[in-house]
């Protein structure tokens, strides 16, 4: 785990940082250090040579000798170090209007160091340099990017890093880095999770039966007909976002008779995902513009981009 006395990754050199990669967290790979490394060298020299301020990120991996040990010991840390700064619990803002957080006001403000990103992306995109050690794609593909519709999008925050309510702003490159691999990390835990047998033993413990029953012997009380068995994947998803948002409502009216489901409605209400789009993503007309024009400056950079784009 990272202490005071730790140096930071960018004031280290290549033969230290292969070491680090050969200890401790054995998924916290030497080409992720580098990538890890150069943000905060980069962050660092945005801020000597620009205005902005720029707190560093103190994120040093641990060097436990046990790999799992050392993985949770640096989920931990991503955690401490992600998590939203939080105002004084004495603060006016935040006892009497419960504003609770200090950087929730604006899309491309860092929630954590309170670092104007539209000014690091106006400057040097560093989310164009930061790539994934694996697939190779930048920060700026994987989050900053809207999936459907591939235009500039700020990466919204969350309450508990991973989880939690959206927030009105972002992670600056460094944080958006060590997010990415804090993921990349919990996506570990959980698949070695999911392929320990003590799992199924500790399950047993704490009173859940388990009771193995042939296939033949399961009786099927579905009243589902054949032709409607397809949409189940669509109306899973239905449900699952329902919980997400108050835009989809669905509705089921039971027969009294037979208390079987007669009727489903669905309904979108897309006042309700504009209210809710314009709650959690509200980037100022200016910082769009910054971002559209950020992708016309790569596009006449790259002059070939333009015969791939679809023609009307």
């Amino acid at each position: 785990m990272y202490t005071g006395n730790q140096p930071n990754l960018a004031q280290i050199n290549q033969a230290q940082l292969l070491a680090l990669s050969q200890q401790g967290n054995n998924t916290l790979t030497h080409k992720a250090l580098i990538e890890q490394a150069s943000a905060q060298a980069a962050m660092q020299e945005a801020s000597q040579k620009t205005d902005l301020q720029v707190p560093k990120v103190n994120f040093y991996p641990s060097r436990h000798p046990n790999p799992m040990k050392a993985r949770r010991k640096d989920i931990k840390q991503a955690y401490n170090l992600l998590t939203p700064a939080k105002r004084n619990i004495f603060n006016p803002f935040r006892l009497f209007f419960g504003r609770k957080y200090r950087y929730n006001k604006q899309s491309h403000v860092c929630v954590v160091d309170g670092c104007d990103c539209a000014n690091l992306i106006q400057y040097d995109n560093l989310y164009a340099k930061i790539t994934d050690e694996d697939t190779g794609d930048s920060l700026w593909d994987s989050y900053w990017k809207n999936s459907v519709t591939g235009e500039p999008e700020a990466f919204v925050a969350r309450e508990k890093v991973t989880s939690g309510r959206k927030m009105r702003g972002t992670y600056c490159p460094e944080h958006m880095h060590l997010y990415h691999l804090l993921v990349k990390w919990e996506a570990e835990e959980d698949k070695l999770s999911e392929s320990n047998p003590r799992r199924l033993r500790d399950r047993v413990k704490k009173g859940v039966s388990i009771v193995t029953v042939p296939i033949t012997a399961i009786k099927k009380n579905d009243p589902t007909p054949e032709m409607l068995k397809k949409y189940e994947p669509f109306f899973a998803e239905l449900e699952k976002d329902s919980r997400k948002t108050k835009g989809i409502n669905i509705q089921y009216y039971t027969n009294p008779m037979t208390k079987q489901n007669d009727i489903t409605m669905v309904s979108f209400d897309l006042r309700i995902f504009q209210q809710e789009l314009a709650m959690f993503n509200q980037p100022t007309p200016a910082f769009q513009a910054m971002l559209n024009q950020k992708v016309e400056e790569v596009t006449n950079q790259n002059p070939n981009l333009v015969d791939t784009l679809p023609m009307e």
